[in-house]
């Protein structure tokens, strides 16, 4: 194997390392239940970032860039989908679902005893 095969694997496995990072600010929105301290435009920026990168990797032919970027480009969207139903009500919703699913438990509970 050669230095550039080397270098590759380690390249494709950090992005997509990198590519999953915006699990985690999924994973805290969904824990706050807010997207308030998100920007979406940074998000939006890093998207025509990663397009651009995608489209350098296809007129390169360079497989690193197309499987790393196309990995970014699906999880940052759904990182600003997640963000966009918390801004439009999601979080309510959300609330009011858990309220019912306590009340619900809490009538279980009480149906046993």
């Amino acid at each position: 194997m050669s230095t550039a095969d080397i270098l590759g694997i380690v390249a494709t496995i950090a992005g997509l390392v990198m590519a999953s990072a915006p699990i985690l600010q999924i994973r805290r929105m969904r824990r706050t239940r807010s997207s308030n301290d998100v920007s979406l435009l940074y998000l939006a920026m890093l998207n025509v970032g990663f397009i651009a990168f995608i489209a350098y990797g296809v007129s390169i032919t360079n497989y690193v860039l197309i499987v790393t970027n196309s990995c970014s480009i699906a999880i940052m969207t759904i990182t600003i989908a997640i963000a966009l139903f918390y801004r439009r009500g999601g979080a309510k919703k959300a609330a009011v679902a858990d309220a019912a699913l306590a009340e619900a438990a809490v009538v279980a509970a009480e149906d046993r005893r």
